[in-house]
């Protein structure tokens, strides 16, 4: 689980105090008045920029600098005199630490007697109705997805709301005034330098990517192909940079024909060796002429076919093409964009590259697990920040460390059930028989990592055992799972869940997401939820994280990255050969990229079933033989205590 927030729960009180609070409601206020000028009855800020980042950089965060609201995900309604904020079951308890309910409603997603974002706007439109008007909701186009646009239309607009499309961010308009701008000058923005990756560590060149595209456009039929995303277009180019926190991925857009690559980004921060090199199969243009050169690719010809991915194009990009005033006749073919399926499917070397990644994450882990044993043993005092702050530092001193994958959590206690807990406290103490939760990942030139592991401080309860055995089961039933082809994320989700259902147990969040080879932490299309049709194939990364949380008490995760493996024996037929049997199933499977030893003190082994203790055993038998050639004596004489039953 890779959170993008910025507070803790110790510390995030600070969000409420008067001169915060004061702060913020003068934003809101200096935000109604561009309502009033511009005649709207609500504005709606969601979490995502013009790239439909998770992780923004400082300058497009705009709801966490409107609302004070630091989470990764949760969109901000806000109308004439009210606001609300929607938030899912990941920061109830966050949300109600960081808003001052006095500017903002918190909305629970999932709650009794919670209005979701559009049940909320249904409201508002029928109220604006039987008054004799309609409902105005801004928004910027470029920060919602051509699929969001189509389903609020469909949704609110029966209800009497109408969707009103304005230029440039309001947001980023009040940002710059007064008294802000001289206290919070508006950050920097796309100015970190691009690197390029080697066809070793890639596997594959610019220019075999490109021809891949192309055959993907030519049987969808397509001319021409914009491109929104970050971490398709880093990963198309072989190109990473650091514009995103803990994302190695460079603000910019790109265009595909079948002759021709566009890249616009900003290129003062691109070395002229790398420009030479890029322009062997890339013309390059600066960021601002994406618009442009995409409507006069466009017209270039009568009736070209752009290829638009509703869930991952914005609808400013489609409004550039359908915009009634400046028509263009083009045709619009929907589909997937053919990047974010290849892009998945790692290929050898990647998968290869996040094997060796991955044990690098995994031996520092092991070594911040046994650092925390050793000071709760040596009763040192010890805080979340400590933690935090040690691994961190055992990932840095792996070779070809890049950074952190994500913002570490770090939670102790009762901070352990928020989570996304994203800033461990300098002053909060690990006591004597509560969890200590540890997620944490990060980058290296070879990969990127993602892992947690729930630890008990000093001796569990029986009730505390009780339900890490029961999380363990159900990460097990997930990780030694044989699946047909075919399966889907929701399939598996399902699964892993049934012995926690059993137990009376269950989680808020996805059971996995997909993650990306030196690129982001969370990635599509594939993953492990409730939501999740698209089917698992070999060469997908994917965690593996249930969980169970109960406020006050603390919470429990546990987390390691897998790749998706044919496992068709040698020798018989498999989906690759040339004529493979209609009647024969093929069979997936997952093999661990992450080895870490859990807690033992929290497993009830009478509670695990032969299959389980079978996998546990194999795991732990795995963990010594790839960890103990690169540890030192002591380090190794501990591993093998711990993972030994």
């Amino acid at each position: 689980m890779s959170p993008t927030d910025l507070s803790s729960a110790d510390l995030s009180a600070a969000n409420l105090l008067p001169h915060v609070s004061t702060v913020t409601q003068e934003k809101f206020a200096a935000l109604r008045s561009h309502l009033a000028t511009h005649r709207l009855d609500g504005y709606l800020v969601p979490a995502a920029d013009e790239h439909l980042n998770e992780y923004l950089p400082e300058a497009k965060r705009r709801r966490i600098w409107l609302s004070g609201f630091s989470g990764s995900a949760g969109d901000l309604l806000v109308g004439q005199e009210t606001a609300w904020l929607f938030v899912d079951s990941r920061y109830y308890e966050q949300a109600d630490l960081e808003v001052d309910p006095t500017l903002m409603q918190v909305s629970k997603l999932g709650l009794d007697g919670q209005k979701t974002l559009e049940e909320r706007l249904e409201a508002l439109g029928r109220e604006a109705t039987q008054a004799g008007s309609r409902f105005r909701l801004g928004f910027d186009p470029f920060t919602l997805t051509v699929s969001q646009f189509r389903n609020f239309q469909k949704q609110l607009e029966p209800s009497g709301v109408v969707l009103v499309p304005i230029a440039g961010n309001l947001v980023d308009r009040v940002r710059l005034q007064q008294p802000w701008v001289s206290a919070e000058p508006l950050p920097t923005y796309a100015d970190a330098k691009l690197f390029y990756l080697p066809d070793a560590l890639t596997g594959e060149t610019i220019e075999q990517k490109l021809k891949r595209v192309r055959e993907a456009m030519h049987k969808a039929n397509a001319d021409v192909l914009p491109i929104t995303k970050l971490d398709q277009i880093a990963w198309l180019y072989n190109l990473r940079g650091w514009d995103v926190p803990y994302n190695p991925v460079f603000i910019a857009y790109t265009i595909v024909t079948p002759k021709a690559a566009y890249l616009f980004t900003n290129l003062d921060r691109i070395d002229l060796d790398l420009q030479a090199f890029l322009q062997e199969q890339v013309t390059l243009h600066p960021y601002e002429l994406y618009g442009e050169t995409l409507k006069a690719l466009v017209a270039q010809a009568p009736n070209q076919r752009v290829l638009i991915d509703h869930k991952h194009t914005t609808m400013g990009t489609h409004e550039l093409l359908t915009d009634p005033v400046a028509p263009i006749a083009c045709k619009i073919v929907e589909g997937s964009n053919p990047i974010e399926g290849m892009k998945a499917r790692k290929n050898a070397i990647e998968i290869s590259q996040m094997q060796q990644a991955n044990l690098k994450a995994s031996r520092a882990k092991t070594r911040t697990l046994k650092w925390v044993s050793d000071q709760f043993n040596s009763k040192e005092i010890l805080t979340e920040a400590d933690v935090a702050a040690t691994v961190e530092q055992f990932y840095a001193e792996e070779a070809n460390f890049q950074g952190l994958s994500f913002n570490t959590i770090a939670g102790a206690g009762a901070n352990s059930s928020i989570v996304h807990y994203g800033t461990p406290n300098p002053q909060r103490v690990l006591h004597d028989g509560e969890f200590l939760l540890l997620d944490s990942g990060a980058q290296y030139a070879s990969g990127t990592t993602d892992d947690t592991r729930t630890l008990i401080v000093g001796n569990p309860t029986p009730e505390q055992v009780e339900c890490y055995t029961e999380v363990l089961k159900a990460h097990i039933n997930c990780a030694m799972q044989r699946f047909p082809k075919g399966t889907t994320g929701a399939q598996l989700d399902g699964i892993t869940r049934s012995t926690l259902w059993f137990a009376g147990l269950d989680y808020g969040h996805g059971t996995g997401h997909g993650v990306g080879a030196f690129l982001n932490v969370h990635e599509g299309p594939n993953g492990i939820s409730k939501r999740v049709s698209e089917p698992l194939e070999p060469g997908m990364v994917t965690s593996i994280e249930p969980g169970f949380y109960k406020s006050g008490w603390g919470g429990i995760r546990i987390e390691n990255l897998y790749v998706v493996k044919d496992l068709t024996p040698a020798g018989e037929t498999s989906e690759t050969d040339a004529k493979p049997d209609p009647n024969k199933l093929t069979w997936y499977g997952f093999e661990p990229l992450t080895y870490i030893p859990f807690d033992k003190r929290l497993i009830d082994h009478d509670r695990l079933d032969e299959r389980h203790q079978a996998w546990l055993a194999q795991y732990n038998e795995a963990i010594v033989a790839r960890l103990t050639p690169t540890l030192s004596p002591e380090e190794a004489t501990w591993l093998q205590e711990v993972c030994t039953v």
